[in-house]
């Protein structure tokens, strides 16, 4: 746990001098590298954000270059899914603690839902890295893909980066409150 914790500490920092750029990288790298949480990185941008007076008009970019973050790097886990295919792919799943049986739920899940599996399973801590590999190895239409992987990862980054900027603002410690204490 302790490299975890200096992984989102170093994080946390990045965010603090580079927002618009920390969200965006912490967003492509969360879908590649599964500990990497979006529920720790998200909420703290948008906390960052209204601590350092960003207006919330502001925050919208951030959302969307989170949104694309997302898609890319789930693009990635989406073709390497559907170029392996299921035997390959599990057999480096394990090092990432992903076993068979993780991976037939989510695939019943997937084929359960359809396509707009992709777009909910967005919106679920866990499900949000997982539902790439099924609707690779089950050959879903690209475009399909990522328009859905967009969708739901602009509806999950909002809701989780807003949800930091509100703490943030209903704290009262933004940048008037911690300049005119000095």
């Amino acid at each position: 746990m302790e490299i975890l914790d200096s992984v989102l500490v170093l994080i946390a920092d990045f965010l603090g001098d580079h927002l618009y750029e920390g969200i965006f990288l912490a967003a492509l790298l969360e879908t590649i590298i599964p500990p990497i949480p979006t529920l720790a990185v998200f909420p703290t941008a948008g906390f960052l954000a209204s601590q350092q007076g960003i207006p919330l008009f502001g925050v919208v970019p951030m959302i969307f270059l989170g949104a694309i973050g997302a898609t890319l790097g789930t693009t990635v886990l989406y073709l390497i899914a559907l170029k392996l295919g299921r035997v390959v792919l599990l057999r480096y799943l394990k090092y990432f603690k992903i076993s068979e049986k993780k991976l037939e739920r989510v695939e019943i899940w997937f084929e359960k839902y359809g396509d707009k599996a992709v777009f909910l399973g967005r919106m679920v801590p866990v499900m949000r890295e997982m539902i790439s590999i099924p609707a690779g190895l089950l050959k879903m239409r690209i475009p399909k893909f990522v328009t859905y992987t967009f969708a739901g990862s602009c509806v999950w980054a909002a809701a989780t980066i807003l949800s930091g900027y509100y703490f943030g603002e209903a704290l009262g410690l933004g940048v008037d409150a911690m300049s005119s204490g000095s």
